[in-house]
């Protein structure tokens, strides 16, 4: 079984330079993940068979880590803003090597065509693996804002218009990659607690209550 799984498998977009960060849009219909062959680190869709692909967003600058929603209609994602000169010339040479320093990452969204791209979150540090409650209002994520070393992450929700933000975890440990379960009654999640070494990540699930 193992040798058919191999043989099996089958690249399904194959580009120079990045190609990951993929999600699935819930009703099966696309794709989206982040690439940058085209010179820069941006959010492209694409059919599930690879085919059709589109660019989302166009902006310099990177963009990655898109999760779509569960009605498939909306793509929130991390965006990382040049605050000085220094950070767009840091960036262009990094992205040489095809590498990206995430120091600073806020959270934006758009519909699942690259539509009405906006900014949600003007937070300092990285926030960063955004996903829509199943309301389609809010957004939760992992950040490092509240931290003044910035190395302790914790999950946090928002509105999708950037405010009512509120702490989820208090955990010293990294927390991180939360979903919600399509019902919103469960949160799955990374995190560093209850760890057997040090530094090792384990999926945790909770009861969402409101």
């Amino acid at each position: 079984p193992n040798t058919m799984a191999r043989m099996m498998l089958q690249p399904v977009i194959k580009k120079d330079g990045y190609v990951a960060e993929t999600t699935i849009s819930p009703d099966g219909k696309f794709l989206t993940f982040t690439g940058d062959w085209e010179g820069d680190i941006d959010i492209y869709r694409a059919d599930l068979d690879g085919s059709n692909i589109k660019r989302l967003t166009t902006e310099f600058g990177y963009d990655g880590g898109p999760f779509v929603s569960w009605n498939g209609k909306a793509i929130v994602y991390r965006r990382g803003p040049f605050e000085s000169a220094k950070d767009r010339s840091d960036y262009e040479e990094l992205h040489k090597q095809h590498l990206v320093r995430p120091k600073r990452m806020d959270l934006w969204i758009m519909d699942s065509w690259g539509r009405h791209n906006r900014q949600v979150t003007r937070l300092p540090g990285a926030s960063f693996a955004p996903f829509l409650h199943p309301d389609g209002k809010r957004i939760i994520f992992g950040s490092n804002f509240a931290d003044p070393k910035q190395r302790e992450f914790d999950l946090y929700m928002v509105n999708k218009n950037g405010k009512g933000l509120e702490q989820v975890t208090w955990t010293s440990d990294f927390d991180g990659f939360p979903m919600f379960s399509r019902s919103g009654k469960k949160v799955l999640f990374a995190s560093n607690r209850h760890g057997s070494v040090p530094h090792e990540t384990n999926i945790f699930v909770a009861d969402w209550v409101e």
